[in-house]
């Protein structure tokens, strides 16, 4: 049998995300104890004229914990970002992507590997159980980015009453590990990290799913948590997730963007 002539002539390779992410993971070099290197981005376009009424929502969300860091960038009409120019019309903001996390603890010497991106319940502030997920290694599209777009998301609700649905994800690592996981995510935190749900015990299911024997489970709030809420503001947002990493120094709160942008 032969393949159309046609077919021969293309590459069409396809690139899952979990091959994405793991190119991604390598590139970040940020150092939770020096407060330097570069981390992963997420790249949000609005209009323009949205931009006051995104930042709010920005801001609450992010201050609430929804995210993973505080720190983002306003990017405007001709700026670059990776392979993107900020169009005539729109803003761009970049927000710090979850797994940047994952980035950190591999630099760390921790064999970490991203299962899955999903839904995850939340019950009076505490995480319950994912009831929607997506595999990383058997899709080519950023989970979260296909969950978002079903809106199946309740953080405002969770905003308002501490129960809601949030955009999560999932991974694993080595028990012998747990000692050098919990010294790096308190360093994240020293150094403004957030977003971690929850660590399981070895050979335990975390959020009701279950981990690969002699393993953990590690589940972080998804950094596309602040813009779900926009959308369900019914504000349009494209979100660019995993879109390329910046140097954190090149980031501010998002208490100072709002500052400035309220003037």
């Amino acid at each position: 049998m032969t393949l159309d002539p046609l077919l021969e002539k293309n590459d069409f390779s396809i690139q899952f995300i979990s091959s994405k992410i793991e190119d991604l993971m390598f590139k970040t070099t940020f150092d939770p104890v020096t407060g330097e290197g570069d981390v992963i981005v997420n790249i949000s376009l609005i209009d323009e004229n949205d931009l006051n009424d995104v930042i709010k929502i920005f801001k609450m969300a992010i201050m609430s914990g929804l995210s993973v860091s505080p720190y983002a960038k306003l990017l405007h009409e001709g700026d670059e970002i990776g392979d993107m120019v900020i169009e005539k019309g729109k803003v761009g903001i970049a927000t710090v992507c979850s797994i940047t996390i994952d980035g950190v603890l591999l630099k760390a010497g921790i064999p970490l590997k991203p299962i899955l991106g999903g839904i995850a319940q939340i019950k009076k502030g505490a995480p319950v159980r994912f009831t929607d997920i997506l595999m990383y290694a058997s899709t080519t599209i950023d989970p979260l980015d296909v969950l978002m777009s079903q809106k199946q998301t309740s953080i405002t609700q969770l905003l308002e009453t501490g129960s809601g649905n949030i955009l999560a994800n999932l991974r694993e690592a080595p028990m012998a590990a747990r000692d050098d996981i919990e010294r790096t995510l308190s360093d994240l935190m020293d150094a403004g990290f957030s977003g971690i749900l929850e660590v399981s015990e070895p050979n335990t299911r975390i959020l009701d799913v279950p981990v690969e024997r002699d393993h953990l489970g590690i589940a972080v709030i998804g950094g596309t948590n602040p813009m779900a809420a926009v959308q369900e503001y019914g504000i349009p947002i494209q979100v660019n997730a995993m879109s390329t990493t910046i140097g954190i120094d090149n980031l501010i709160h998002i208490g100072e963007i709002a500052a400035v942008t309220w003037k």
